[in-house]
């Protein structure tokens, strides 16, 4: 969710100053790398507000460029370090469980192509599809078709976090697609692929990771332990969110869904000697640490896309081809830290970036992509195209209005996730000349609200004046069903039918706003010309009474819900916190006044029945008073399909 981008101009020249390199080592002079990223990063933490970066560029035998920016502690004024400040890596360590994974598949252990049911013994996947078991490929291609819950997924305090068996077993989610049909990004189901590591190799996940991945590599500054040991926390960056003019400490970097990144610290050199180590291929002159040959080549290869036109999914890796590069990336995000990971498999280099800081409005994910990108556009320019659409002939894309309408991430969750999805959803319209427009965060760049495409290929468009490209999906009858971003080919958008509309329901929410909110200030009005009309008929009745009270009370609950909404959405990156918290004393406040309301509308639509019958007041009155519940159940209907309540 992105808000206003603002910036304070003297808190810009603060981090500007803050933002001078730190340190600095490099075994291989890279020519032009230090003064890139010297000129880059810095640049970057004053724009966005983020205290401090570590960034490392590797080939696959030595580290060719390592340096930190600003601050990994910002009150104890601590410079970041990139071989000693440890970050929170967050969904980076997917690939550490993908590697333990094919270790293991290495060695007969485990079989990519098996039910995982076959492995567990202290709990089981439902049969929801059957016949269609979810597999461990699956797991690793975030295809298993398992809905993505994540509030309350994380704690305050490490100790809190209960057994990995114990959670998989007591929050497995819904199965709400069948296996393999779609890449929808899946926590739970990297969870519990890292939970079959443990199972199978009858050590806990951390101690294996420690044992067959960080230790043969010498990564000293890396755990998957909770809480890290001594030497590792005692060098732990802060994460922080940008607040008025300062920066906030956040929580929620720490759960139990350790394999998905819970947790997991590593430091920028530490991760760059992952990635060398994902660059020895057969043809190097010393051999991966970790995997054989044909691993390694199975876990950078597709495994999994939407359509054979579009970049798709490895193991663990996902394809972003840029510039006409063939680039395989991995981001993470928890409250607070930031990273990306990417390989140029065919140049034999590898980049790591990782902040310390959610940036403005939640920017510093994309800022970490931003330097990625600008590194491969800057070094290892090409054709300037994506997904090697270049040379195609174009094909009619056929008629263009089957591809307008709304659309709405699959990741979306039947929980409070599901309210971004009113305010955050993706439109597509016909535009002049046979192109396409789409409004929405469709693209991670902040500044890409709104995109306009021009065909390519079948249901294929490529972003005029960019490298993005837009994908659909149709189904057995040719219908539009699906939309694809195809820089990331672990998110996919459902069409919705119109009646599911975000806008339809924005404006259902606005107009039954009104109608409470004039009510609100009606009834203290007429109460008062009323005491002022000295000898004027009385009112109603006491139960008359009661019913407009009860209306009253329903606009001043609907009036400060939706103040208090707007105050918990004004700062997104302090909703990813609450969110993954789960207990925020905000948003459960905000959400009582929504679930009060509901039994004062209830009192009112009960009013409204009786006033008919009874004959209260006139009949201007009993028409308002049927108004006001008609918006209330509409207010509070709309809240509902979205979550909105604690009901």
């Amino acid at each position: 969710m992105r808000m206003t981008r603002t910036l304070l101009a003297s808190m810009v020249a603060l981090v500007a100053v803050a933002a001078v390199p730190t340190t600095a080592q490099a075994a291989v002079p890279a020519t032009g790398y230090e003064a890139f990223f010297d000129d880059l990063v810095p640049a970057q933490l004053a724009k966005y507000r983020i205290p401090g970066a570590a960034v490392v560029v590797v080939d696959g035998q030595h580290p060719l460029f390592a340096r930190g920016y600003g601050l990994a502690d910002v009150d104890a004024r601590v410079p970041v370090s990139p071989d000693r400040t440890g970050f929170f890596i967050a969904s980076n360590a997917k690939l550490w469980t993908t590697t333990a994974v094919l270790q293991l598949v290495e060695q007969g252990k485990l079989d990519l192509n098996t039910d995982v049911n076959n492995y567990l013994t202290a709990f089981r996947v439902r049969d929801t599809y059957p016949g269609q078991p979810v597999t461990i490929a699956h797991l690793l291609t975030h295809t298993s078709g398992f809905v993505d819950e994540i509030v309350g997924v994380a704690v305050r305090d490490p100790a809190d976090a209960p057994p990995l068996a114990e959670y998989l077993a007591e929050h497995q989610p819904e199965r709400v697609r069948r296996p393999g049909t779609l890449a929808s990004y899946d926590n739970y189901g990297f969870t519990l692929a890292g939970y079959l590591v443990q199972v199978v190799s009858g050590e806990p996940f951390d101690e294996y990771v420690a044992t067959h991945i960080l230790q043969p590599l010498g990564m000293s500054g890396s755990t998957a332990s909770q809480p890290p040991a001594a030497a590792v926390q005692a060098t732990l960056a802060r994460g922080y969110r940008p607040q008025d003019d300062r920066q906030v400490r956040v929580q929620g970097q720490h759960g139990p869904m350790v394999p998905t990144g819970a947790g997991v610290v590593s430091t920028a050199t530490d991760m760059g000697r992952f990635l060398s180590d994902q660059l020895r291929t057969s043809a190097s002159a010393s051999r991966s640490h970790l995997l054989g040959p044909a691993a390694l080549r199975q876990m950078q290869t597709r495994q999994f896309s939407h359509d054979p036109q579009f970049p798709g999914m490895a193991f663990g890796w996902q394809e972003h081809p840029r510039d006409g590069q063939h680039v395989l990336d991995k981001d993470g995000d928890v409250p607070g830290f930031h990273s990306n990971a990417a390989l140029l498999p065919d140049k034999g280099i590898g980049i790591f970036v990782v902040t310390n800081g959610d940036g403005v409005d939640g920017t510093a994910s994309w800022a970490n992509k931003e330097v990625v990108d600008e590194f491969v556009d800057t070094f290892f320019p090409g054709s300037g195209t994506a997904g090697g659409a270049a040379g195609r002939n174009p094909e009619i894309a056929g008629d263009l209005d089957q591809y307008e309408g709304a659309y709405r991430v699959t990741r979306t969750a039947e929980d409070l996730t599901k309210a971004a999805a009113l305010m955050s959803s993706v439109s597509v319209e016909v535009g002049p000349d046979n192109t396409l427009t789409t409004r929405g965060p469709l693209s991670a760049d902040p500044d890409k609200a709104t995109q306009h495409w021009t065909p390519i290929g079948p249901r294929l468009f490529q972003e005029r004046g960019g490298q993005d490209q837009l994908g659909f999906r149709v189904d057995g009858d040719g219908q539009v069903i699906a939309l694809f971003d195809t820089t990331n080919p672990t998110i996919a958008y459902q069409r919705l039918a119109w009646w599911q509309s975000p806008t339809l329901h924005q404006l259902l929410l606005v107009g039954a706003l009104t109608v409470l909110l004039l009510t609100l200030l009606y009834y203290p009005i007429a109460a008062l010309v009323r005491r002022l009309r000295r000898g004027s008929p009385s009112a109603g009745t006491r139960w008359s009474t009661t019913a407009r009270l009860a209306a009253w009370v329903t606009a001043a609950l609907a009036a400060a819900f939706t103040t208090g909404l707007a105050v918990v959405f004004s700062d997104g990156n302090r909703l990813l916190e609450s969110i993954v918290l789960g207990r925020s004393p905000l948003v459960i406040t905000v959400l009582a006044l929504s679930t009060t309301a509901l039994v004062t509308a209830a009192a009112t639509i009960t009013g409204t029945v009786a006033a008919w019958r009874r004959g209260w007041w006139t009949l201007p009155g009993r028409l308002h008073h049927t108004a006001v519940s008609l918006a209330a159940i509409v207010f509070l209907g709309v809240l509902s399909i979205y979550h909105l309540t604690l009901a």
